[in-house]
């Protein structure tokens, strides 16, 4: 049934058609690794990731060239990219959003849809701009993970709580644990700021109260 498969091409390229499907994958996967620049929120962010979606981009072009219409062709480069293993976590989910980004304009590159794979990346890119500028369907909950130690030296009122609520339109407690010491404990929160832009003045007046130290504020982005 599949006799003269492996000789089955009806895209038959020319130099100049390979040069410009590779053109327009590393075009559309500068502007898509631009994108993840200056999108980007999260914390680690990595060169070699941003250099990878240009690469795959282009690469799956070819992958795309290679195979053409043949069935045979396409069967055998399944088996031989079954022997690797891909271990590197991801940790973002935007990353496989750009992953699969990446690999989508590299086939329509690699078809020869270059119209399709030119708009397809302006239109999805500028959709992922105003995703993340304006954080459509996102929570406006930004709250922080407040932990720091206090000493209560025999005071019955603790002396952050003016603070915390001076600052904070929201804490909760999360954990209180019982250090070494005498009268010391570990407090964790998870708070809301009234106002972001003056969190290191909320450091430093948390700073000064009495028996508190070892102050530490962290994003939480698991609940954003």
């Amino acid at each position: 049934m599949f006799e003269g498969m492996e000789n089955l091409n009806l895209f038959p390229t020319t130099a100049a058609d390979i040069v410009v499907n590779l053109f327009t994958a590393l075009l559309c996967g500068l502007f898509i690794s631009w994108l993840y620049r200056h999108t980007y929120r999260g914390p680690g962010f990595s060169v070699s990731f941003v250099n990878s979606i240009v690469l795959l981009a282009m690469i799956t072009s070819i992958v795309i060239m290679v195979i053409g219409n043949s069935l045979a062709r396409a069967f055998g480069l399944v088996g031989a990219m079954s022997i690797i293993r891909f271990r590197t976590a991801i940790k973002e989910t935007r990353d496989i959003v750009y992953v699969f980004f990446g690999l989508a304009v590299g086939l329509a590159a690699g078809v020869g849809y270059h119209k399709l794979a030119i708009l397809g990346t302006t239109f999805i890119g500028l959709i992922l701009y105003l995703l993340s500028k304006y954080e459509v369907a996102g929570t406006a909950r930004k709250e922080y993970l407040l932990q720091f130690f206090y000493s209560t030296n025999g005071n019955e009122a603790p002396s952050y709580l003016p603070i915390l609520k001076k600052h904070c339109r929201r804490q909760k407690v999360i954990n209180v644990k019982s250090m070494e010491a005498d009268d010391t404990l570990e407090l964790s929160f998870y708070v809301r700021l009234k106002d972001e832009k003056k969190s290191s003045r909320f450091m430093r007046d948390l700073n000064q109260a009495p028996g508190v130290g070892n102050i530490n504020l962290f994003f939480d982005e698991e609940q954003v």
